[in-house]
C-alpha cells in the first residue's frame, strides 16, 4: 500500500476516534498508529528505488546517446576517409563527409536533448509526488502529535486524585476558604441528612 492512502487511514481513524468526555482530546490505539508510521516508512525506501532507477534509466539513455552519437560520427569520418582517398572526388567527399558528420552531431545532439527532456519530466513528476508525500506526511505527523498530546493530558486528569470536576470545582475533599483565605472545614452532609 502506497504512503498516501496509509495517510488517508490514518486520518480516518484520528476523526473516527472516540472523543473523551468533557476534552476534545480522541482516544487512538497507539500500537495501531505506531503500525501504520513504520509501514509508512517502510514504503518510503520503495519511492526513493523508484527515484534511483529513474536517474539510472536516464544515464542509460544518456551513455546509449553518446555512444550512438560517436558511432554515427566515428562512421561518418570512417566515410570521409574512404572518400578523401579517391582523387577525382576529393573536393566532394570532404563537403559529403562534413555534412553526414554535422548531420550526425545534431541528431546526437536532438537524440540527448530529447534524452535528458524525457527524464527531467519523470523527475519533475517524482519530485511533485514526493513532496505532495513529504507535505501530506508532515501534517499527518503534526496532527498526531497534537493528538497524542491532548491524549496525555487527558489521561494525567484522568490519574490525578479525586475526579476533574473535584478539583476544578473544590468539591468533595477540598476544603474551601472562607473570606480571610484560611481554609474552613466543609461537613459531608447537611445536618437534615444526619
Amino acid at each position: 500500500m502506497d504512503i498516501t492512502s496509509r495517510l488517508t487511514d490514518l486520518d480516518e481513524m484520528v476523526r473516527e476516534a472516540k472523543a473523551m468526555p468533557l476534552s476534545s482530546s480522541v482516544l487512538v490505539n497507539r500500537d495501531e498508529v505506531l503500525d501504520m508510521i513504520a509501514e509508512m516508512q517502510q514504503a518510503l525506501p520503495e519511492e526513493i528505488k523508484q527515484a534511483r532507477w529513474i536517474v539510472k534509466d536516464r544515464e542509460d539513455l544518456l551513455s546509449k546517446a553518446r555512444a550512438d552519437a560517436e558511432a554515427i560520427v566515428e562512421q561518418a569520418r570512417g566515410e570521409q576517409l574512404k572518400m578523401a582517398r579517391q582523387e577525382a572526388v576529393v573536393a566532394r567527399a570532404t563537403d559529403e563527409a562534413e555534412r553526414a558528420r554535422s548531420g550526425a552531431e545534431e541528431q546526437a545532439r536532438a537524440m540527448r536533448r530529447e534524452a535528458e527532456e524525457y527524464v527531467d519530466a519523470k523527475l519533475a513528476q517524482f519530485e511533485i509526488a514526493l513532496r505532495r508525500v513529504l507535505e501530506d506526511s508532515q501534517a499527518s505527523v503534526r496532527a498526531l502529535a497534537k493528538t497524542l498530546d491532548q491524549v496525555e493530558v487527558g489521561r494525567e486528569k484522568l490519574r490525578a486524585p479525586g475526579t476533574v470536576a473535584d478539583q476544578e470545582l473544590g468539591g468533595p475533599g477540598v476544603a474551601p476558604h472562607d473570606a480571610d483565605g484560611e481554609r474552613r472545614e466543609t461537613p459531608l452532609f447537611d445536618e437534615e441528612e444526619r
